[in-house]
């Protein structure tokens, strides 16, 4: 086979729109594709040699910056040794090792992972688990509560807990009910929080899902931990269990290491997590439970066993990168890089608050969102979304502005991370 160097941006962007779909992409209108042959750090290069900046960590999952030696090197290193093995009766040392070192790492008593492949399968399996736990109790709850504006993914029961709008509108007569409270923006916590007081005092309530301190694909909406604190609190007084989606929020994207781990009261029964658990490198998705949620599953009876599994659970390339990637997020020096970044973007949330285009700003650690006056409503369908993104792009520089919402979410690397001693960012707009 021909190496990606032969090859030109023009044919591959031609053999692309011959045989690709993309995703959240039009099949009718969409812009020409840009094929990338090589990363580094913080930096995608095409096969020209055009440099382009990460600042959105290529969709929040390049954690430490692109092509890392040590994960890649972790990886190769299991290559040659097991590259998969069925999971169903089998085990390896790479996934007994990632349970032994994220468990005493996760927020609360989390006891056991259950391995899937992405984030929309970790959530499935959390509503499956919250499901059960119920029903193998002989107990009958099956209302299900999430936030207003939620995104958990595009499988079924992932939608189904997502605000409804044009992502889903097709599917929408096949999602199953669920309740949904207000999002707790400032002047609405209150809304919020006696909206679940009323449904979990109805008493037939399964489980309450969030995004914790802030929705992602929702527009980098952030609220208070303080308010999740009692979100949770509720919740649990009444029973209910609380998961926790950390997909994005993951692994240093907040401030700390994970976003529910700034509660100062209680902790979530579940946790969903994918994105940034592999540094990027693989797929790979995990539910924690807590021990209570175990027992519920601890039964003799076949009818009580958790029926969920996929063909690549816990694969071992996999699980090798989620372990070099943690020994990463737990090294002084990338919890020194959150901080410097969260400090920065602190300092320039300051700084461009005052300009007269810019509606609102939020910052949530390594997390900078700017919401631009567009003379339209916010939304992620924006008429100006495509102008910002090509005047960014048109700069050298990746973001994915969420309608009129513009993000910052950079790889937890500085600048000099490049792909070459000769790499220089393009100040002026390529032509």
């Amino acid at each position: 086979m021909q190496q990606h160097s032969a090859h030109s941006s023009a044919d591959l962007q031609r053999r692309d729109q011959q045989h690709i779909w993309h995703p959240f992409t039009s099949l009718a209108s969409a812009l020409p594709v840009i094929p990338i042959v090589e990363g580094k750090g913080v930096w995608l290069k095409t096969a020209e040699g055009r440099q382009i900046l990460d600042g959105i960590s290529s969709w929040w999952v390049n954690l430490h910056g692109h092509a890392h030696p040590h994960i890649a090197g972790a990886i190769a290193a299991q290559a040659h040794r097991l590259e998969q093995v069925i999971f169903a009766g089998f085990t390896h040392p790479a996934a007994v090792a990632l349970a032994e070192q994220l468990l005493p790492q996760l927020p609360g008593r989390q006891e056991l992972l259950f391995f899937s492949d992405n984030g929309s399968t970790a959530v499935e399996v959390a509503l499956k688990m919250a499901l059960q736990y119920w029903h193998n109790r002989n107990e009958p709850r099956q209302t299900l509560i999430a936030l207003e504006g939620a995104y958990h993914g595009d499988t079924f029961g992932a939608m189904a807990v997502g605000g409804r709008g044009s992502f889903n509108r097709p599917f929408e007569q096949h999602l199953f009910d669920v309740e949904f409270i207000p999002f707790p923006e400032a002047g609405q916590e209150e809304a919020c929080l006696e909206a679940l007081r009323r449904l979990v005092g109805r008493g037939d309530v399964a489980a309450v899902i969030v995004e914790p301190l802030l929705q992602g694909a929702g527009g980098m909406r952030m609220y208070p931990a303080a308010v999740l604190d009692e979100l949770f609190t509720i919740a649990q007084t009444a029973g209910v269990l609380c998961i926790a989606d950390e997909v994005m929020t993951g692994f240093g994207r907040t401030g700390s290491l994970f976003a529910c781990q700034q509660l100062a009261q209680r902790s979530p029964d579940l946790i969903c997590l994918s994105k940034g658990l592999t540094g990027g490198f693989m797929p790979l998705g995990l539910t924690a439970c807590t021990a209570a949620v175990a027992q519920a599953f601890r039964d003799a009876n076949p009818d009580k066993t958790f029926y969920h599994g996929h063909s690549y659970t816990a694969n071992p390339l996999a699980c090798a990168a989620a372990l070099a990637s943690l020994e990463l997020s737990l090294s002084d020096s990338c919890t020194q890089q959150r901080q410097a970044i969260a400090r920065s973007h602190a300092a320039f949330a300051s700084e461009i608050a005052r300009h007269p285009s810019v509606e609102k700003v939020r910052q949530c650690g390594t997390i900078l969102a700017l919401e631009l006056v567009t003379g339209e409503s916010t939304s992620y369908f924006n008429a100006r979304r495509n102008q910002i993104y090509q005047f960014f792009l048109d700069r050298d520089i990746l973001l994915r502005p969420l309608g009129n919402v513009v993000y910052l979410m950079p790889p937890l690397c500085d600048l000099s991370c490049r792909t070459g001693a000769h790499l220089q960012r393009h100040p002026q707009p390529r032509r």
